[in-house]
């Protein structure tokens, strides 16, 4: 076996981890939405949780970014923070045109 060969077959295994990783967390999850072992702000939380986690494994696996030098990294990260920011800022302005609308 050449070292193409078992690069290749090194990183096939890694994306089949990865997605195997990403279905049990799925499933952790669809499970969790349907037992409701907790109140709805601790599931949310797990949830959320859970949601950054499967996040974080596709960006770093299926994305590449894991061996991405961190700039590049640390230029992403205050993207996705403006972005969430953007989202609190106008939430407030949604809640209030779906309040509107049920009048």
């Amino acid at each position: 076996m050449n070292t193409v060969t078992a690069h290749t077959h090194t990183g096939s295994r890694r994306y089949v981890a990865t997605w195997v990783w990403l279905l049990a967390l799925t499933a952790v999850e669809v499970l969790l939405a349907y037992l409701h072992f907790f109140s709805t702000l601790v599931m949310l939380s797990i949830l959320m949780f859970l949601s950054i986690v499967k996040a974080g494994l596709i960006m770093a696996y299926f994305m590449h970014l894991r061996s991405e030098r961190v700039t590049l990294i640390l230029t992403l990260l205050p993207a996705g923070v403006v972005v969430i920011g953007l989202l609190f800022a106008f939430l407030p302005d949604s809640l209030r045109l779906l309040e509107l609308r049920s009048r």
